[in-house]
């Protein structure tokens, strides 16, 4: 008797250890997962949020307060805020890229671009990249080859390019739809890594804590669920970002000025090629 419970007992901690299980039916093919989420994550197409930003790389630590304002595919606008108002306001409307530098009393201008993007935000990636990361999405390698696999309740996809580059995303399925069919799963994207091909990292992007947030065009209440913290992280820049959004609303109307810019009077204007 005592060895039948014991027995027992050790199987039900051992299930309790295992982790979430993985959905009853599967998806088969890496492209149909990934299509999969892309089409869960079209309904969010503007995103206005006030993010508490924190940049640590080899000149130091940056922590601030940034107003954001982006519309797929590639329309951006960030405004970084101090006590007295914007200190330095970027924007794109997908071709045109402008930043105002009222600490130095500068105005740039010239094409958008990685390199101009990065002026402001650190991050070597362009509007529409940034974009998809912000509406909790991720850029994707030009992949010749993709598995998928299941793993603790989490799709694990790896792709991989023609130079041996490696991608790998892990999406995360909610519990309620462990039951469900491959096409009604809702997923959450919780990692996404891009490595050289020698197996170094070349960047990671993360995703926490989600919540629901309303779509105002749905009549019936619906939204999409959101991550409220993004990191990002580039070793090979030596920098590390991370943005918690404060307030976030999706689909609002987008003033028809958002994503350009006129220099100020007193301003420097410079112009600025691509890298």
């Amino acid at each position: 008797m005592r060895r039948a419970l014991c027995a027992a007992t050790f199987a039900a901690v051992a299930a309790g250890c295992s982790g979430p299980a993985c959905p009853l039916h599967t998806f088969a093919e890496a492209s149909e997962v990934l299509a999969s989420y892309r089409d869960m994550r079209r309904p969010a197409r503007v995103l206005r949020a006030e993010a508490s930003v924190d940049r640590r790389d080899g000149d130091g630590r940056v922590r601030g307060t940034v107003l954001m304002f982006v519309e797929r595919d590639d329309r951006v606008r960030f405004d970084a805020m101090t006590q007295f108002g914007a200190a330095a306001i970027l924007t794109s409307d997908g071709e045109r890229f402008a930043l105002t530098d009222l600490r130095e009393n500068e105005f740039f201008v010239g094409p958008t671009c990685e390199a101009n993007i990065e002026r402001l935000l650190g991050l070597r990636l362009s509007a529409a990249q940034v974009t998809r990361l912000l509406l909790g999405e991720s850029p994707e390698i030009d992949a010749e080859a993709r598995v998928v696999r299941c793993e603790g309740g989490r799709y694990r996809v790896t792709l991989r390019d023609a130079d041996g580059r490696r991608q790998e995303l892990e999406l995360e399925v909610r519990e309620a739809d462990r039951d469900a069919p491959p096409e009604a799963q809702r997923m959450r994207l919780r990692r996404s890594e891009v490595f050289h091909p020698d197996g170094r990292l070349q960047w990671r992007v993360t995703y926490d804590d989600y919540r629901f947030v309303v779509d105002p065009r749905d009549a019936e209440g619906r939204g999409v669920v959101m991550p409220f913290t993004v990191r990002f992280e580039d070793p090979g820049n030596g920098a590390d970002t991370r943005v918690r959004f404060e307030r976030l609303d999706l689909n609002v109307e987008v003033p028809p000025d958002a994503f350009t810019q006129t220099p100020r009077p007193g301003l420097t204007v410079r112009h600025l090629g691509c890298e």
